[in-house]
């Protein structure tokens, strides 16, 4: 949620801003317009209940002095009358002004490239392993045994698409025998690359609160996209970021322990109504998929210097594993709701030959915090709203993926990344087994 006071304080450049997150325009006046005429009705309430006072105080008086006190009491009814067809319709107003603002995105920070959509990021690096030219996929003539990674998982027998669309519906699936086995490695390995960074691993509700949704952006804007418990005030998370960020709403935080670092494994589900038709076959664009995500709580001065801490902590995950990758900014037009800055780490994917996002890293500011009501004493003991951070580490299933295309072989078997190795029983290759 965007500061009002700000918004009221800056609005042509806050209309500019938000021009540049796609914002209509007008919609930032038509806003402020409502919110102008509700702290109108503010005032002048208030200047009517300081006159049914002075009645009141009259009508006392009068029966004190055995008066006729009927005037007076004439003259409270008519303003309690009034006062009470005010307050609702400042109710009404309340309530439009909070829904409007609920829908305005985040303001993006002034290093943030402009543009409307994803040509307008911008490359910071790219890293792969030194062998990775030597590797047949990394040519550009790929060889003509490439295949993508759904294709080697059902060759193995460890991805079963065909009987998770039979059981759940497309964009679902088993994973089977070693498959589940490479998953339950990657994720493992994740965990255990995070808590070494200090983060506080957590194991999380899987289904929150409307309010929780609300906190970090994800309502109401985005209400249609989310697997929602029929009849209940309850949602299916799209992510972990919600249940860790708002693990701290309505506290104020000691400032002696920020930053604050969590992560967690959970499931993740998402009806991708946006992407009809995108990634319709493996294991880029399912309805569920396991996530590994971090969160952190900052102080506002230290938020920008922990953003380049998480983008670095997702980039360790893929240098270890050995995949090549880049990291891009995002534009204005290609960011998240919440997002005031975010870093993308986008794997190589041969069979596709191209890089796909595997992790998104975000400072969204005091956006979620203000929602959330998370905050901090300063250093001059004032009540300061925190920022927060949220970022993959990693998507498990487009790990997979990318571990599946970038390791595979030319008889179908794929080589286990050496990190993974000793969660897997010193395992070094994927061979096609049979299973039941």
């Amino acid at each position: 949620m965007l500061d009002l006071k700000y918004l009221r304080k800056n609005k042509e450049e806050a209309a500019k801003k938000l021009a540049d997150r796609g914002v209509e325009p007008g919609t930032l006046e038509a806003l402020l317009a409502k919110d102008e005429n509700r702290r109108a009705l503010i005032a002048k309430v208030e200047e009517m209940k300081a006159k049914r006072n002075e009645a009141s105080d009259k009508i006392a008086f009068a029966k004190r002095q055995k008066e006729d006190a009927s005037d007076a009491i004439a003259e409270m009814q008519a303003v309690a009358k009034e006062i009470k067809e005010i307050d609702q319709t400042l109710a009404d107003l309340d309530a439009e002004v909070k829904e409007e603002a609920a829908h305005l995105p985040n303001i993006a920070e002034a290093d943030v490239p402009v543009g409307p959509d994803e040509d307008s990021n911008v490359e910071v690096r790219k890293w792969a392993p030194k062998d990775y030219e030597g590797r047949p996929h990394a040519l550009e003539e790929a060889p003509k045994w490439l295949k993508p990674h759904y294709e080697i998982g059902e060759d193995l027998g460890i991805l079963d698409f065909e009987r998770g669309a039979k059981v759940s519906g497309a964009r679902f699936l088993y994973y089977v025998g070693d498959g589940a086995r490479l998953e339950r490695a990657v994720y493992n390995f994740m965990l255990d690359e995070h808590r070494k960074e200090g983060y506080t691993e957590m194991i999380t509700p899987i289904v929150v609160n409307d309010s929780a949704m609300y906190g970090t952006g994800q309502y109401p804007k985005f209400k249609d996209d989310a697997y929602r418990v029929q009849d209940l005030d309850q949602t299916y998370i799209p992510t972990a970021e919600v249940p860790l960020t708002n693990y701290y709403s309505g506290e104020t935080l000691p400032a002696e322990d920020l930053p604050i670092s969590f992560t967690a494994l959970s499931p993740s589900f998402r009806k991708e109504a946006g992407a009809a038709g995108r990634d319709t076959r493996g294991l880029i664009r399912l309805h569920q998929f396991n996530k590994v995500e971090m969160v952190k709580f900052a102080k506002p001065e230290d938020s920008d210097n922990q953003l380049e801490i998480m983008t670095k902590n997702a980039e360790n995950i893929l240098q270890k594993l050995g995949l090549p990758y880049h990291v891009i900014t995002l534009s204005t037009g290609d960011m998240g709701f919440s997002a005031a800055k975010t870093h993308d780490v986008e794997v190589w994917i041969p069979a596709q030959n191209m890089y796909r996002e595997i992790s998104s890293v975000s400072n969204t500011r005091d956006f979620q915090a203000r929602r959330m009501h998370i905050t901090y004493r300063n250093e001059d003991g004032k009540l300061e709203l925190v920022h927060t951070l949220n970022g993959s580490g990693l998507a498990v299933g487009r790990t997979v993926a990318a571990i599946l295309e970038n390791y595979q072989n030319e008889d179908g078997s794929v080589t286990v990344p050496e990190v993974l190795r000793p969660y897997l029983g010193g395992q070094e290759k994927l061979n096609k087994t049979p299973h039941h």
